[in-house]
C-alpha cells in the first residue's frame, strides 16, 4: 500500500512539475489542492505531498491558509543554471568527441538536417522538439550516465526559456549552426574544440535571454504556426 501511495505521489509530482516548468501554471498563480486533485483524478493527499516536494525544489511557496503559489525561477536562477549547464555541456561534448560511436554521430547529423529544415521554415514547435533530440543524443554520446542525468535535469528546468528563445527564427537558425559545428568537432574527435563550442552555445543562450528580455522569454503563448494553422 505504501509503495502504491508513493508511486501515485511521484506521478502527481512529475505531472505538476511538468505543468509548472512548461508554463501551464504561471509564476504567482495559486494552486488549490481540490482543483488539482480533480484535474489529476486523485485524492488530495498525494497532491499535498507533491506540493511539499515542489516547495523543497523552490518551484512553489506554501502560504498558510491560502494554499500554494507558483514561485518559478528568478532571472538570477536561470542565469546560474545556464552558466552551470554551459560548463557541463562543454564537458559532455568533449567526452562525446572521445567516445561517440559512428552511429551516434550519424544520428546527430540527421537531427541537425531536420532542425535546419524546420528552422528555415519558421516551425518553432518542431525546432524545439529537434533541439531536445539533439541534446539528448549528445548526452547519450558522452557515455557518462551521471553527467547525462545532471544535464537532463538542467535541460528540463529551463524548457520554457528554451522554447521561447527558439521561437525567434534568427536564434533557431543560429542555434542549428552551432549544433552543426559541435557535431563536426565531435566527428573529428576534437575534444577541445567540441567542448569549447558547446560551452559557447549555452552561453549564447544567456545573451539571447538578456537581448529579448526576461518577460518575453518566460511568457507562454501558442506557437506561431499553431496560431496560423487555420489561415493556410
Amino acid at each position: 500500500m505504501n509503495e502504491d501511495y508513493r508511486s501515485l505521489s511521484d506521478k502527481v509530482f512529475d505531472r505538476l512539475e511538468e505543468d509548472i516548468l512548461s508554463g501551464k501554471y504561471k509564476k504567482g498563480e495559486t494552486l488549490k489542492e481540490k482543483s488539482l486533485s480533480e484535474e489529476y483524478g486523485v485524492s488530495r493527499t498525494p497532491v499535498r505531498e507533491a506540493l511539499r516536494q515542489l516547495e523543497l525544489e523552490g518551484l512553489v511557496s506554501m502560504i498558510p491558509n491560502r494554499g500554494a503559489r507558483v514561485a518559478g525561477f528568478s532571472t538570477e536562477d536561470i542565469h546560474d543554471m545556464y552558466e552551470i549547464r554551459s560548463m557541463l555541456e562543454g564537458m559532455c561534448a568533449a567526452k562525446a568527441a572521445k567516445y561517440a560511436t559512428p552511429r551516434q554521430i550519424e544520428e546527430l547529423e540527421e537531427i541537425i538536417y531536420l532542425t535546419d529544415f524546420h528552422a528555415e521554415k519558421g516551425h518553432s514547435r518542431q525546432v524545439f522538439e529537434m533541439d531536445n533530440k539533439f541534446h539528448e543524443k549528445l548526452y547519450e554520446a558522452c557515455h557518462s550516465k551521471m553527467l547525462a542525468n545532471l544535464l537532463r535535469d538542467y535541460h528540463h528546468y529551463v524548457q520554457i526559456v528554451r522554447k521561447n528563445t527558439l521561437k525567434s527564427q534568427e536564434r533557431s537558425v543560429k542555434s542549428t549552426e552551432e549544433h552543426a559545428a559541435i557535431a563536426a568537432a565531435i566527428k573529428k574527435h576534437d575534444e577541445a574544440e567540441a567542448g569549447k563550442l558547446a560551452t559557447r552555445h549555452i552561453m549564447n543562450s544567456i545573451k539571447n535571454i538578456d537581448r529579448y528580455g526576461w518577460e518575453n522569454i518566460t511568457k507562454t503563448e501558442p506557437d506561431e504556426e499553431e496560431q496560423t494553422d487555420g489561415e493556410n
